[in-house]
């Protein structure tokens, strides 16, 4: 993977795991946040993998693998989408714009070549043409209210969504946006914003058995109004029974525990104490500059919602974010 050159911007430390390659912070994670929330500042996501499609036939053809309706999706306008295994799996996120003559998408780092296979040994006869094009273009992102200006040409494409802009520049030009449209922040305060806005994340608050219905992607990143695509029978199904079998729920967690609880970490109810039944897992903890350290979690659908919760050993208040 690329290191970014912003790593090099005074005080970067760099993230570790999946976000590899970009900074975690550049010193100020309170402040960072703060910037964004004001429409301030920009986060580097150079590091997710960029995705084209092009043809004149791309919108059609992506309209009958990915879960949302894209037939006639309109120039500039953002969208997300899945694709699913048969059984209903989330296996890819797909953040998606066409800008009138290509549709670009990025997607979690290092999953675009499992993407692009997949996508190619689906083309059969279509006029399409998929292309990585991780090492020319990079993601960068605009809070909401920001002012910044962006060329609106084919080399800068932008992605306006309710929570900001994504901007796909090409990669020679990081440096230089930087400068003009500091100051930087990083992907701390970025997914900090994410939870507290309760937008999951592949691979976070996915596994290899969830389903949208789980995280509250219907609606978002699924038409439930649409034709066939691989998948459709299980969202289907669980939309006309209404009973998935786990919820996402957004935890605030007790401030006085000095470690945030890993991905993975064990919830219970909180009367079971510690060694009782799992009940689910965190799927990501941050702190937030005003609500303190609060995490996503996905559980059983028939947890009460008003129950108290542990997350490994941290005390959790819930909020309801998928309705059993």
């Amino acid at each position: 993977m690329t290191s970014s050159p912003l790593l090099h911007l005074p005080g970067a430390v760099p993230a570790e795991g999946r976000d590899e390659g970009v900074a975690a912070h550049y010193g100020e994670l309170y402040g960072e946040q703060r910037a964004l929330t004001q429409g301030r500042g920009f986060v580097d996501l150079s590091h997710r993998g960029v995705v084209s499609v092009s043809g004149p036939e791309r919108l059609s053809w992506l309209h009958l693998l990915l879960t949302q309706h894209l037939t006639e999706l309109p120039a500039g306008q953002a969208t997300e989408a899945l694709i699913l295994s048969a059984n209903g799996h989330i296996e890819h996120a797909l953040y998606l714009v066409d800008d009138g003559e290509t549709t670009w998408a990025h997607v979690e780092p290092g999953t675009q070549g499992e993407l692009i296979a997949y996508l190619e040994s689906m083309k059969f006869f279509y006029r399409v043409e998929v292309t990585d094009r991780t090492e020319e273009f990079a993601v960068v992102h605009l809070p909401a209210g920001s002012i910044a200006e962006v060329p609106g040409d084919k080399e800068h494409v932008v992605r306006e969504t309710a929570y900001g802009r994504d901007v796909f520049l090409p990669r020679a030009e990081l440096e230089s946006f930087a400068a003009a449209h500091g100051p930087a922040a990083g992907l701390l305060a970025y997914e900090a914003l994410r939870v507290e806005a309760h937008r999951p994340r592949l691979g976070l608050e996915t596994d290899h058995r969830t389903i949208p219905h789980e995280l509250g992607w219907i609606g978002t990143a699924v038409h439930l109004q649409k034709g066939c695509y691989r998948g459709q029978e299980t969202v289907a199904r669980v939309h006309n029974l209404g009973k998935p079998p786990r919820r996402l729920v957004f935890l605030h967690l007790d401030g006085s525990e000095v470690l945030l609880p890993a991905h993975g970490t064990p919830v219970r109810l909180a009367s079971d104490g510690e060694e009782g039944r799992q009940l689910g897992f965190v799927t990501t903890a941050v702190r937030h500059h005003e609500l303190g350290p609060i995490a996503l979690a996905l559980v059983k659908r028939n947890v009460p919602v008003d129950a108290p919760l542990l997350a490994g050993k941290t005390a959790a208040a819930q909020e309801v974010v998928v309705a059993p």
